[in-house]
């Protein structure tokens, strides 16, 4: 093990014992084993009277630990099934709010990246930032020149010295990941190692905002004709690796709740359109943004966005396979359908569990796991429970993680929080359900017959003017194909004759050596 990573488990420690936490790995850890258990009785339990201040504790040390841990309690403030409600206020002040950065330091490397001083770039630059990330932190400013002369945008900045952060706390994952593997009954079936190499290659393009503003203008592109959901345009004029500037964007963040009321926003469409707007970017666009947390999805508040989601942050996005997409498809719709036996067969035929899997065990333990939630609200449903849930049959049946579905349940779970936000008596099955018969239609009719057609149209036209030569080619093969047989045989029938005198040759070799060993052997007896 490397000193930084060793220093780093350390220093992680040191910090939840610093902010006198320690003990909530534990206290909150529903794990029964017998390390728990002791840690549980010999560190101090928490009482009502000083949960607040546990909660702060929690988030500062969270934020002193840095972009990672941060990540992971912007997942924990969308999960009030998992922590009682004020860890949940608490940390959902890492949605937006994290300590900023000094706009000096910001400033330099504005002109460090893009060769200009801010003043030129910018006739307007607020020095007060507006969002504060795990990564980065946003300034409002006013471009001077050019043809975004006057427009107002947002200017992205990453925050110094976090690439080491990072480097480090990805060793550390890997460490912690080949030690399950190696020593967890489950370790090669969950594939840990790959899972974090895919954590590591959404980070390292979290890290360049030339990937995220490509990212942006994709997910922009595939919803331009959508009323939904609005992602603001890029500006690539001042865009680099450590700084991305972007059509500014008015709105509030879609955990204001109250400012929303205010504004009279349908909150059980709001709800509804967020569920079609993530099986459209997964089923018909394949490409996703992966990171919905409350602080990166906000409500319109001017013009024609007032009232629909704008998508922002798309540092961290999804990509799947058209493969992963049918079969995602295939098991929603038997779920929905409430077809057990479709969801295991699905699971068979796309190799996410052993093809010699009994298909009638599968059926009856997904039935037992699915059915208590079908048709329920989302109020009463914890996505979390379901997966939990979904883990001990994959053990039961040793189905193989797929590491590129990692982020896909990741956003799930960040939909499912908003939903209960926004809307807690939604139905997420039903509401689904209609979009993704309408997405199998369109992809496996006479519709998607035509499209995949016109995708392979270049390809077609490429080749067709070659077709008849092959054709002919073919042809002469076939007609040439006696000549060749009689050819091979000759060779092979050569090639017997050549193995024939090799092993004689050999047999001959042997016997002559043995004669001079045995000749040899009488010269020496007669000198002796």
């Amino acid at each position: 093990m490397k000193f930084a990573v060793l220093k780093r488990f350390v220093q992680v420690v040191g910090v939840l014992k610093k902010h006198h936490i320690l003990h909530l790995l534990f206290e909150l850890n529903p794990s029964n084993g017998w390390i728990a258990r002791a840690a549980r009785r010999v560190m101090p339990r928490t009482n009502h009277t000083d949960i607040l201040h546990e909660a702060h504790s929690l988030r500062m040390a969270l934020e002193e630990l840095g972009p990672i841990f941060i990540k992971l309690g912007q997942v924990l403030s969308t999960r009030p099934d998992v922590l009682p409600a004020p860890y949940i206020d608490e940390l959902s002040h890492l949605q937006d709010r994290i300590t900023p950065v000094p706009t000096a330091d910001i400033r330099a490397i504005i002109e460090a990246e893009l060769g200009e001083s801010v003043d030129d770039i910018f006739s307007v630059f607020e020095n007060d930032n507006v969002a504060t990330a795990s990564v980065a932190q946003v300034h409002r400013a006013t471009v001077r020149t050019g043809a975004w002369s006057g427009r107002e945008v947002a200017v992205k900045v990453l925050r110094p010295d976090i690439d080491d952060l990072i480097k480090t706390d990805i060793e550390c994952m890997y460490v912690a990941a080949r030690y399950f593997a190696k020593n967890h009954i489950d370790g090669k079936r969950l594939k840990p190692v790959e899972v974090v190499a895919q954590v590591e290659r959404h980070l390292r393009q979290e890290l360049d905002l030339q990937c995220e503003s490509a990212n942006a203008s994709q997910l922009r592109h595939n919803m331009r004709n959508s009323t939904l959901i609005s992602v603001p345009e890029v500006c690539w004029n001042y865009s680099a690796q450590r700084v991305m500037v972007m059509e500014w964007m008015t709105g509030v963040p879609v955990s204001h709740i109250e400012t929303l009321r205010s504004m009279n926003v349908d909150f059980k469409r709001l709800a509804r359109d967020g569920v079609e707007v993530f099986f459209t970017q997964v089923f018909r666009d394949g490409f996703f943004h992966a990171d919905m947390h409350p602080g990166n999805v906000f409500i319109g508040t001017t013009g024609a966005q007032r009232g629909h989601y704008i998508a922002l942050d798309c540092g961290i996005v999804g990509a799947l396979s058209e493969t992963d997409r049918y079969y995602l498809a295939i098991n929603f719709l038997a779920f929905f359908n409430r077809d057990y036996q479709g969801v295991a067969q699905a699971h068979i035929e796309s190799g996410w569990v052993p093809a010699d899997t009994p298909l009638e065990a599968l059926t009856s333990t997904v039935r037992t796991v699915c059915e208590p939630y079908f048709g329920r609200p989302i109020s009463e449903i914890s996505l979390g429970q379901v997966l939990m849930r979904l883990f001990d049959v994959s053990r039961e049946f040793n189905v193989s993680v797929q590491p590129q579905l990692v982020l896909l349940q990741k956003t799930l779970l960040n939909v499912e929080g908003m939903g209960r936000v926004l809307d807690p008596d939604l139905d997420l099955w039903q509401t689904a359900k209609p979009f993704l018969e309408r997405w199998m239609r369109d992809t496996l009719g006479i519709k998607g017959v035509m499209r995949q057609i016109k995708r392979e149209l270049p390809f077609i036209a490429r080749h067709l003017p070659q077709m008849p030569r092959g054709i002919l080619k073919y042809v002469q093969n076939s007609a040439h194909s006696d000549k060749y047989l009689s050819r091979i045989q000759e060779l092979e029938a050569r090639l017997a004759r050549q193995e024939q005198r090799f092993r004689w040759l050999c047999v001959y070799g042997f016997g002559m050596l043995l004669l001079f060993i045995f000749l040899l052997k009488i010269v020496f007896d007669w000198m002796v």
